[in-house]
């Protein structure tokens, strides 16, 4: 039986070893030894550096693009069901809402675009689009008005300035005169812009859903839906859920952001996952480099381990001595790694603002954004242990099978 005196002794002599200095080695298991360790430091700093900028640009994402997109869109909501909505959890409030297809003139241009039909008071409460005008206030869009709010994109396309008249036309609400088919238009008033940095942002106008109705020749919103708003976009499968078995939604009535811009965080999701599992694969190879040095270790002290078992040494106590050893070297570089890896990570814009190289990702134009999540750090760290260990087995199994009687014969 295995006792906790055994292991102790295992990891005292797996210490001593780890710790001893380069004349108890001969100087290439020294080196393979210490290539590994270094190789383990880099690998792991690497991973976290990767790691929190994807993290980072994945945030950035999430907040400009689907700051803009609906969360949740479905069919109007009867009011008596509309507590019952707000009280799911991950839902933050609920708005009714339209939106439709439009064409956007001005004087120099014209491009198609999407208007949405909001409630300036709660977008100025639950969006970050009000925390990101440059120009105006949502409570300017009061009902009648036709004001718009627009991306700052779309104002320099359009060459638009607040202030300027702007004319759409929406072609799913025309008309028919004695000139043809003429679609649903009218002047509306740029009365604020916003920049949220997003692929959206030429695509938006923002205007009263009482005026958008009334554009689509609805003054009764027969075709309003209702917005929800979660605090976390992602979680939207669960919202969903509980929309169909609470407040009986069908489900062809429920539209997500994921039918927009799904494939866009599918693709970043799976360009970080490859580049953990390609920053991993380097851990691993020099994980597995520990294997190389203790099998030469094993075989430079064969006659020490005969030694230690005529001694009373148990094959499974030697065994851990290996597997220890190997793991005491996987603390020694992944201990090193997470250090150099939080440290840089923490200070790469400065760095690159020293070395003068341009890379302005973040919201704010400061540089690359950056979010270093502690159980990611603390999982891939807990990794590459696991990977030293796994690969220490292999000689301490080598190391419990040697023959005294053989060993010593050959010293």
């Amino acid at each position: 039986m295995f006792s906790s005196s055994s292991y102790s002794l295992s990891a005292f002599i797996a210490y001593r070893y780890a710790k001893s200095n380069k004349a108890s080695q001969t100087s290439f298991v020294a080196f393979i030894n210490r290539f590994s360790v270094a190789g383990i430091a880099l690998g792991l700093m690497a991973l976290i550096i990767v790691v929190s900028v994807m993290n980072g640009l994945e945030g950035q994402l999430k907040q400009r693009i689907l700051g803009v997109v609906p969360h949740i869109e479905t069919e109007a909501i009867d009011a008596s069901h509309i507590d019952a909505v707000q009280a799911i959890d991950g839902v933050i409030t609920t708005m009714m809402y339209r939106e439709a297809e439009a064409v956007v003139q001005s004087r120099s241009d014209l491009r198609g675009v999407q208007i949405h039909g909001v409630s300036p008071e709660v977008m100025v409460k639950h969006t970050l689009v009000a925390e990101n005008l440059e120009q105006g206030r949502f409570s300017d869009l009061a009902s009648g008005s036709y004001f718009a709010i627009i991306g700052r994109s779309l104002a320099i396309q359009l060459d638009a300035r607040v202030g300027d008249k702007l004319r759409v036309m929406v072609t799913g609400a025309s008309v028919y005169t004695p000139f043809g088919r003429m679609p649903s238009q009218r002047l509306v008033t740029v009365a604020g812009i916003f920049d949220m940095g997003s692929q959206v942002d030429d695509k938006v106008i923002y205007m009263h859903l009482d005026d958008v109705n009334r554009l689509l020749r609805d003054p009764k919103g027969s075709g309003v839906s209702t917005r929800l708003f979660l605090d976390d976009a992602f979680n939207y499968q669960a919202v969903v859920t509980a929309l169909k078995s609470k407040v009986n939604v069908d489900d062809s009535a429920i539209k997500t952001w994921r039918e927009r811009q799904g494939p866009l965080f599918d693709a970043v999701k799976m360009e970080k996952n490859m580049m953990m599992l390609m920053l991993l694969l380097i851990i691993a190879v020099a994980a597995f480099n520990i294997v190389s040095a203790l099998v030469m270790v094993v075989s430079e002290k064969k006659g020490d381990i005969a030694v230690l078992q005529t001694q009373g040494m148990l094959p499974n106590t030697i065994m851990w001595v290996f597997i220890l050893n190997g793991l005491f070297n996987g603390v020694k570089g992944a201990g090193v790694g997470l250090l150099l890896g939080v440290f840089t990570t923490l200070v790469i814009n400065d760095v690159l603002a020293i070395l003068g190289v341009p890379i302005a990702l973040a919201a704010d134009g400061s540089g690359l954004p950056i979010e270093m999540q502690a159980t990611q750090i603390i999982g891939i760290t807990l990794l590459s242990l696991l990977l030293c260990v796994l690969a220490s087995v292999y000689p301490a199994r080598k190391a419990m099978k040697i023959q005294p009687s053989q060993a010593l014969q050959n010293e």
